[in-house]
């Protein structure tokens, strides 16, 4: 009985995904994300899309063996895919990829929630800042050889830059001045009482120790992040070569950096977002419009593809989680 519960449940939830999936993102953008990938072009994109997912990966992996969890890239590389889903899909629930990372370690891999939790922070933290490194210094070559954007354009997307980099600041600041963020928060919120134990800020602790110049472990991490943010680099400038548009390399980084604050606002699979900089950004460029939806459009294939192999990674989570409790 319980096993064709089991059989039902996943049955219906596979399915139920399956036509989600298909209605939000669009069955002929499905099927354009597997064509686009027929040609040798294509699988150069698709590579290196997935080096940046390797790179990653092995980022995490490197996290977690500081913290004494040694498990294996191919054991890792699921709920990375998971996580990775979470975040394309479903953007607006913020860190709930890096909870559902978490929660894949100490479901199927007995990882303590309390490491889970540390190491996709710290992950979370490292790609941000390498992130906001590349916006930054993209937007400003940018702007010097190019000018200002629309003034609509520079709202949203400033205000969504803004935002990360102060969250990023403020905690580098805190970081070097050995401050508790949480305390400041717990205080000003009249919670005092979760933090009972001192667990919370021994916590937190042990994230400010991890930032230190001596930690080892904290530049492996911040040297797989520009790793990956170099495989997403060549890709876009394959991409752009490969539409029949010579540009320097030099000219790739803005285009980098437009797709990285594009991903900053919290639109599933960046839709919109990511065309409207672009095309901006690509028509300043002599590059034109329709080259820019196109480069968005096959960048998001990419995504797709990874995203629809984690959205499996997470379904046999789900699966994996019934079996235990209806045994």
């Amino acid at each position: 009985m319980k096993k064709a519960l089991l059989f039902l449940i996943s049955l219906f939830a596979g399915i139920g995904i399956f036509i989600w999936i298909g209605r939000f993102v669009g069955w002929q953008e499905i099927r354009n994300a597997f064509s686009v990938f027929s040609g040798w072009q294509g699988l150069i994109i698709l590579g290196l899309t997935l080096l940046g997912v390797a790179a990653g990966t092995k980022k995490w992996k490197e996290i977690l063996r500081k913290e004494g969890a040694n498990l294996s890239f191919l054991e890792l590389l699921k709920p990375y895919l998971a996580g990775f889903a979470i975040m394309f899909f479903a953007p607006i629930f913020f860190l709930a990829g890096e909870m559902i990372r978490a929660y894949f370690l100490k479901e199927k891999m007995s990882v303590p929630w309390s490491k889970g939790i540390f190491s996709v922070l710290i992950d979370r933290i490292s790609e941000w800042t390498v992130n906001l490194i590349v916006i930054f210094l993209g937007g400003f070559f940018f702007l010097y050889r190019i000018g200002r954007p629309p003034i609509h354009l520079a709202i949203i997307f400033g205000v969504a830059f803004l935002f990360f980099f102060s969250l990023i600041f403020y905690f580098y600041f805190k970081t070097i001045k050995r401050e508790s963020i949480v305390g400041f928060f717990l205080k000003l919120f009249g919670l005092e009482r979760l933090n009972s134990d001192n667990s919370i800020l021994e916590f937190e602790r042990e994230i400010f120790d991890f930032f230190r110049l001596e930690n080892i472990t904290m530049w492996k991490t911040f040297f797989f992040s520009f790793l990956k943010t170099l495989a997403m680099y060549f890709r876009a400038w394959f991409l752009i070569l490969f539409l029949g548009k010579n540009l320097s390399c030099l000219f790739a980084l803005p285009i980098l950096s437009f797709t990285y604050l594009a991903a900053m606002i919290p639109i599933p699979a960046v839709l919109g977002s990511h065309e409207a900089i672009q095309v901006f950004a690509f028509g300043s460029l002599g590059l034109g419009a329709p080259t820019a939806t196109a480069f968005t459009m096959i960048i998001r294939a990419a995504d797709l593809l990874v995203a629809l192999i984690g959205v499996v990674a997470l379904f046999q989570l789900g699966i994996g989680i019934l079996k235990k409790y209806l045994r």
